[in-house]
């Protein structure tokens, strides 16, 4: 049976020391390594070779980052982060630690993330709220809007400023103009300074409460959530199939809450005496001109009125 001391002598004198010197030489030439050793001019050759792992992914991580395929593709151990390394010398004797950070991309994306986590959308397409379209392109677009999307630029900046107001915004306008969007820009702008915001597409909800009927919790939540949340966009309203629970229970409940603490915010084809109509009338009820008037009174003070024109952007032969 071969001693240990044979072993170690087998291998002090084998390829695998021979590799290992071979790498030391190579990493110890290497530029980002040179560059390293100028902010620690203490460290040794000898160091590097006790520390061959920690500078070999320190080297390898640089080189994939240098050539980056994407966060996604990214080949690091750990997706979006690369190796620092720092060395300190304690009792005359160097130690090297290597530690993970971040890149800019995946900073970027939690930052995304974290922002998009702030918005909830109910039964609006999500594309509308991450498509990302900077101020000019909003502006080009469609200048026949521009108008209207000036108003709301104000509005972001106004808050960003100032902080959450008590008014939002009523956007009129005909099909396709683009009302959806320019909200939920406004969503996306100001979740960027921590504000929360929901926005519903108010035919589906209509829809939707039905069945929540059957799941009060469900249904306490929801009206909580639009409730409490600092910017709640009403989409498409007048278009539901309207009903006294939906106007007066529902509605009522969320906009008497909010009026005097939370704006809230409106895109509808209608202009506000005709959404007052709609809310009205009822196929239970029949004519309540009353109780439209008085879900109105908790509209039409709080809110701005922008008219949005322009051309239909759903006609894909624009």
């Amino acid at each position: 049976m071969e001693s240990l001391a044979e072993l170690l002598k087998s291998i002090s004198n084998g390829p695998l020391l021979k590799d290992r010197e071979e790498l030391r030489k190579q990493l110890v030439s290497d530029t980002a390594v040179r560059e390293w050793r100028l902010l620690y001019p203490e460290v040794t050759e000898e160091d590097i070779g006790l520390n061959l792992n920690k500078f070999h992914q320190y080297v390898t991580e640089r080189n994939h980052c240098s050539q980056c395929p994407g966060l996604e593709r990214c080949p690091n151990d750990f997706e979006g982060h690369y190796t620092v390394l720092s060395a300190e010398t304690t009792q005359n004797r160097c130690y090297v630690y290597d530690r993970k950070v971040s890149c800019d991309k995946y900073t970027a994306k939690q930052n995304q993330d974290s922002i998009r986590s702030r918005i909830r959308s109910f039964y609006v397409d999500e594309r509308s709220l991450n498509e990302g379209y900077s101020a000019d392109e909003i502006l080009s677009k469609d200048w026949e809007r521009a108008g209207a999307v000036d108003k709301v630029m104000d509005y972001i900046l106004t808050t960003k400023e100032g902080g959450l107001g008590r008014h939002g915004l009523y956007l009129a306008g005909p099909f396709g103009t683009g009302k959806t969007f320019l909200m939920c820009y406004m969503l996306y702008e100001l979740a960027k300074v921590g504000l929360t915001g929901a926005i519903v597409y108010m035919p589906d909800f209509s829809e939707d409460l039905k069945s929540m009927f059957q799941d009060p919790q469900k249904l306490k939540e929801t009206i909580d959530l639009l409730k409490e949340t600092d910017l709640l966009v009403f989409d498409d309203i007048g278009a539901e199939n309207m009903n006294p629970w939906l106007r007066d229970h529902v509605l009522g409940t969320i906009l008497n809450y909010r009026m005097n603490r939370k704006p809230t915010f409106f895109t509808s084809n209608y202009e506000l005496d005709d959404l007052e109509k709609h809310f009205s009338f009822t196929s239970k009820d029949g004519e309540e001109e009353f109780k439209g008037k008085r879900i109105m009174d908790r509209i039409r003070h709080f809110v701005e009125v922008i008219e949005v024109t322009g051309y239909n952007k759903r006609n894909k032969d624009n």
